[in-house]
């Protein structure tokens, strides 16, 4: 069978939601045991000490930053001069995902709604296509620019253009290399994001087990995520057995998950640096007749969420965040500033773990 019939046929798998889910891992609390050696109770002091020490860092900084985060998200700011128009620019790294595709919606009719322009340019997950479209927007004359980079360090000369034509920039989801480009940036606690998945898998694997982690090291978001998700299961007995990029793209995760999982067909999990990338791995376990594994993403997103719902998916969870809040905050941020007001450097958006036990607290028709 040629490898596009192998993929055709494994999407359509995991539209039908074919296969059964069966718990991959006991849900039940580690066995207790007697009292052991002085110098194992040591190591597990210091690796609670460790993990208490990583939580209150993500909690403490996304409770300093909350209120303003709050405000922006859900603000209403007011151009100061109704008569003045605008042409913003817009780019992110892959127009075709929802998340992006309920950001650009939401940025669209925020700023149309002012009698203001939006051009959108996507690149593809190419940085290098992404930095001519932002030097056409920038002989466009455009007042303003919305980033969200294919690449953190590979965008730096889009930036340097804008800075030259001293275009102000709102960074979203995906920070770049040098913040300093940008007049401010908004985001979710992507490390946090990653943290809740590794935290959850945790409780449910209390023995460990191999897993394989499907990442993104050119994308910010997504490497903090990962860092969130591994720094959440080390010293718990947990095997990486492999760890490749797929680009945060659903085809090119199917494809490496479906040649892993040939070779890894025991894991106990798969960790997606988002939602369209476990998705990609889903359908991978589903034509391979996987009925024992846990799978992770991050976004939230309406198909991750009716996956968990129908009860029958290998899908376990989804670190949440909200393109709608993170959309109405880089708006916000950019029309306070064009207003002449101060803004802050960053604007951080919650994120927290959807699984099939709250979910229905949230819906599958659209994003929280």
């Amino acid at each position: 069978m040629k490898k596009s019939t192998k993929k055709l046929a494994a999407i359509l798998m995991c539209a039908a939601l074919a296969g059964m889910s069966v718990a991959g891992c006991s849900n039940g609390e580690p066995e207790t045991k007697a009292p052991e050696t002085t110098k194992a109770a040591e190591e597990t002091k210091a690796e609670t000490k460790a993990e208490t020490k990583a939580e209150a860092k993500t909690e403490t900084t996304a409770a300093a930053k909350s209120e303003s985060a709050v405000n922006m998200a859900d603000a209403n700011v007011k151009k100061k001069d109704p008569s003045k128009h605008y042409k913003f620019g817009y780019t992110c790294m892959d127009g075709t995902n929802p998340f992006f595709v309920t950001i650009e919606k939401t940025m669209r009719e925020m700023i149309e709604a002012q009698g203001d322009e939006l051009v959108s340019v996507d690149p593809a997950n190419d940085v290098t296509l992404q930095i001519t479209q932002v030097e056409d927007l920038v002989s466009q004359k455009i007042d303003a620019m919305f980033m969200n980079p294919a690449e953190a360090e590979g965008i730096l000369p889009a930036l340097d253009q804008l800075k030259e034509a001293k275009i102000p920039t709102v960074g979203f989801d995906t920070e770049v290399a040098d913040m300093s480009y940008l007049i401010s940036y908004t985001g979710s606690d992507n490390y946090n994001a990653g943290f809740v998945c590794g935290e959850d898998l945790v409780k449910k694997c209390p023995n460990g087990g191999d897993i394989i982690v499907l990442d993104s090291p050119t994308m910010n978001s997504v490497t903090d995520r990962t860092n969130g998700f591994l720094d959440a299961i080390k010293n718990h007995n947990f095997n990486i057995v492999a760890q490749q990029d797929a680009k945060g793209n659903l085809e090119v995760s199917m494809g490496i998950a479906e040649d892993l999982l040939q070779a890894h067909g025991n894991v106990v999990a798969i960790f997606g640096g988002n939602d369209p990338t476990a998705l990609g791995a889903l359908a991978a376990a589903n034509a391979a007749g996987i009925k024992d594994c846990k799978i992770y993403g991050v976004d939230g997103s309406p198909d991750i969420k009716a996956e968990m719902a129908s009860g029958t998916s290998l899908i376990e969870g989804s670190g949440a965040q909200s393109p709608v809040k993170i959309a109405r905050s880089a708006v916000n941020i950019m029309y306070s500033y064009l207003n002449g007001e101060e803004v802050a450097d960053r604007y951080p958006v919650e994120t927290f773990l959807i699984t099939s036990d709250n979910v229905k607290d949230y819906g599958t028709d659209g994003w929280q």
